[in-house]
């Protein structure tokens, strides 16, 4: 009887059709004076069946609000506290007041140090990264929390000297130090490689020389690595495969990367290319699809790619060009900022329902996995049926 139950066990875990968009996350940036409340904030992402988010610091309110909730929740520690927790005792401290009091009941699974410190522009900085990171992953043993959060650092993608091919990736020699040793740390507590990607600024820099199909995800002939004889049909998936090239090449190839930001402006400046509504939907629909299908990339197809969404709200007080207050999924005002595939909330205050729907390769396989999930069921009686048979 147990084989039978083991069998049944085996096609139940090889066709969990109710898992969802599992690898799916978003950034919920708070640089605006015009954003709905936290509570408001939980009941969309619920609404949209995102059980990810990543937020830029430790807001009390946040974390309050999202306790007992279904969302796992990035934290952050700001890039100016970097000095002060690198110091063991500071970083307990730190830990014993931002993490503790909402965990577990706040569901945070990750602790990002900083934000794209090796391509800061204050270099000074990057001394303290490590030590950092290192006392925080510290302080969490120390409480007992290192099994359930992880520590890492996002990373900007101009990190990278090459990029291209893929298999050329290589970080930049002046970091090369600094990061062997964060990625020993990664190595040593099987930790993510986080990787803030966004093919828009390759394509706004050359849009003469990048396809826009292949930078948007939309159907294109694609490229061949001429090393690894790989193909790839969009820029997002050779933008993380160069990174784990990088990482090999300092000897470290077993590091998971996982995509901590990507999206697609909605409005720009005049100089700013490509930077448009039917761009930016066109861009996240079609990531979608992808994250649907629980893809990996060419060089590792069987891991599935984890991204977050940058971002979900337009963010009226962040400053530099009119892009950087334009990648949200929605307005301030829980409005979409234009149809991505997801039904969404039409208001902050509406109550409705929501859900991602989008057609695409991957419901025909969700739909073959329900098939195969009920000739499994059938074989399981079938056999069930025929061992009482022979017990009589």
């Amino acid at each position: 009887m147990i084989h039978v139950f083991l069998l049944f066990s085996l096609c139940f875990s090889d066709y969990g059709f109710i898992q969802g968009v599992t690898s799916l996350g978003i950034n919920y940036g708070q640089v605006g004076d015009n954003l709905p409340p936290p509570d408001k904030v939980l009941d969309l992402l619920t609404a949209l069946k995102l059980t990810k988010a990543r937020i830029y610091d430790t807001n009390p309110q946040v974390l309050t609000t999202f306790a007992n909730s279904n969302i796992e929740l990035i934290v952050t520690v700001e890039n100016q506290m970097l000095p002060v927790v690198m110091d063991p005792q500071q970083a307990l401290q730190w830990v014993s007041t931002h993490i503790k009091p909402y965990f577990p009941a706040t569901k945070i699974t990750g602790i990002a140090v900083g934000n794209e410190i090796f391509t800061d522009d204050d270099t000074s900085l990057l001394g303290y990264l490590v030590p950092a990171i290192v006392s925080i992953h510290g302080a969490l043993v120390q409480l007992g929390l290192d099994k359930s959060i992880q520590v890492s650092t996002p990373n900007s993608l101009a990190v990278l000297e090459v990029s291209y091919p893929p298999s050329a990736g290589s970080f930049k020699g002046e970091v090369s130090g600094v990061m062997s040793q964060f990625l020993q740390f990664l190595s040593s507590t099987g930790s993510p490689f986080w990787i803030n990607a966004y093919p828009y600024f390759a394509y706004k820099d050359s849009p003469n020389k990048i396809s826009l199909d292949y930078a948007l995800f939309n159907k294109n002939p694609g490229m061949v690595d001429p090393y690894t004889k790989l193909h790839y049909d969009n820029m997002l998936y050779a933008q993380v495969d160069a990174v784990v090239y990088a990482m090999s090449r300092l000897g470290y190839g077993g590091i998971e990367v996982r995509v901590s930001e990507t999206g697609w402006p909605s409005k720009g400046d005049s100089n700013e290319v490509g930077a448009t509504v039917q761009n930016a939907a066109v861009y996240n629909r079609n990531l979608l699809r992808r994250q649907m299908s629980n893809e990996g990339t060419p060089l590792r197809p069987n891991m599935r790619l984890e991204v977050y969404l940058f971002a979900l709200f337009n963010e009226d007080m962040k400053p530099g060009p009119t892009s950087e207050r334009n990648y949200g999924l929605f307005q301030p005002d829980g409005t979409m900022a234009y149809n991505v595939g997801l039904s969404a909330l039409a208001t902050s205050s509406s109550t409705s329902s929501a859900s991602i729907s989008l057609t695409s390769s991957a419901t025909k396989a969700s739909k073959m996995e329900y098939q195969s999930l009920v000739y499994c069921m059938f074989f399981y009686l079938l056999t069930f049926q025929v061992f009482m048979r022979r017990q009589h």
